[in-house]
């Protein structure tokens, strides 16, 4: 596969490290020559110029390549190469840092972002994802932030134990997508029973999160408080 970058700062280089190790042809764009120098990525290729300009991605023939990765420190550069990526140069898939959680909303598909990915956010899943058992964690973020993929691990004493997944009554907007199960990943079944310990992904929009918890009976019903 052939990625772009745009941006050879610690991100971007880290990026096309990984990248190349896997691989994948990569060229990384940077307007700042320091950057390359201080760089051992030598099976990558290069091109010092400013990623903002049209004229630099027409040099670097950015229509060939199939992912563009926008890694710069600038919320705005990053916007920008990601727009012009895909209205000037139809790549198929755009891919966009974002530096401050503040800017985040604009990372949509009408800037051209196909996948925004915010460090902070990352690092705040991570830390949600240790709350422990029993709890709706969010994972990852898809489609700039209406759905998302959450897990949650069963409880020992869960009422769901030995119950097949038919019987899970799941909203509209959320899907069982995969069951971890002591190191095994299970792609679920309607007759597949549930076992405490289980860690249940779903794919979920952001508004039914709260019934999805309800539905697997991770927060206490409703009291009824009429007379």
């Amino acid at each position: 596969m052939r990625v772009a970058i745009a941006g050879a700062g610690a991100v971007g280089r880290s990026t096309a490290a990984e990248l190349v190790e896997a691989g994948h042809e990569v060229l990384l764009i940077e307007r700042d020559a320091g950057n390359v120098l201080r760089t051992g990525l030598e099976r990558a290729n290069w091109l010092i110029a400013d990623a903002c300009e049209l004229a630099s991605l027409e040099e670097a023939r950015l229509q060939d390549y199939q992912v563009v990765i926008a890694a710069t420190g600038d919320d705005k550069a990053n916007l920008v190469v990601s727009l012009l990526a895909k209205t000037e140069f139809a790549v198929g898939r755009v891919v966009a840092r974002v530096n401050d959680p503040r800017n985040e909303w604009l990372f949509d598909t009408g800037w051209g972002v196909d996948r925004a990915v915010s460090t902070p956010r990352i690092m705040a899943a991570m830390v949600e994802e240790a709350v422990g058992v029993g709890d709706l964690v969010r994972l990852l973020t898809l489609r700039t932030g209406q759905t998302n993929l959450v897990g949650v691990t069963l409880p020992g004493e869960t009422t769901l134990a030995g119950r097949p997944v038919r019987t899970l009554r799941l909203p509209a907007d959320a899907a069982l997508v995969a069951i971890l199960r002591g190191g095994r990943v299970i792609a679920p079944r309607q007759d597949d029973p549930l076992e405490p310990g289980d860690e249940l992904l779903f794919v979920s929009t952001v508004d039914v999160e709260t019934r999805l918890q309800e539905a697997l009976r991770l927060t206490p019903p409703a009291q009824d408080t009429g007379h």
